[in-house]
C-alpha cells in the first residue's frame, strides 16, 4: 500500500473488528482473573505461603494494570477509526503501513518515525 493512499472502509472495519475482539477478550480475562483472585484470598498460617500469595497478587495487579493500559490504547485506536485518523502517523502525517497495523493495530506511528524516536531515546540514555 502506498503511503499516500487512504485505507478503505472495508479495511477499517476489519481493524475495528480485530480491536473490538481484542478488547472484549482482555475485559473477559480481567473479569475472570478478578473472580479467581477474590476466591483465592485466604489467611495463611505459614509466612512463606503468605508471602508467595502476596507476590502472586502483586504480579496479577501489575499485569492487570498493563491490560488496563492496553484496553485504553485499543479504545483510542477505535476512536481514531471513528474520526478518520486511524493508520495515520501522529508525527509525520503519512499512512502507517498495513503490515505494521496488522502486527500492532494500536500503533500511532509509522515504522520510520518510531525507529527515529527509539534511536533518539537510546542516544539520550547512552
Amino acid at each position: 500500500m502506498s503511503k499516500n493512499v487512504k485505507m478503505s472502509k472495508k479495511k477499517l472495519e476489519e481493524f475495528r473488528k480485530v480491536l473490538n475482539d481484542w478488547k472484549d477478550s482482555l475485559v473477559k480475562e480481567a473479569v475472570e482473573s478478578m473472580g479467581a483472585m477474590t476466591e483465592a484470598q485466604e489467611s495463611y498460617a505459614d509466612l512463606t505461603d503468605q508471602a508467595s500469595a502476596e507476590a502472586d497478587r502483586d504480579f496479577h495487579h501489575r499485569l492487570k494494570d498493563r491490560e488496563r493500559k492496553l484496553i485504553l490504547k485499543i479504545r483510542e485506536a477505535l476512536d481514531r477509526i471513528d474520526n478518520g485518523t486511524f493508520g495515520i502517523c501522529e508525527i509525520c502525517g503519512e499512512q502507517i503501513g498495513e503490515e505494521r497495523l496488522k502486527i500492532r493495530p494500536v500503533t500511532t506511528q509509522c515504522i520510520e518515525c518510531k525507529t527515529d524516536m527509539e534511536d533518539q531515546e537510546r542516544r539520550m540514555v547512552g
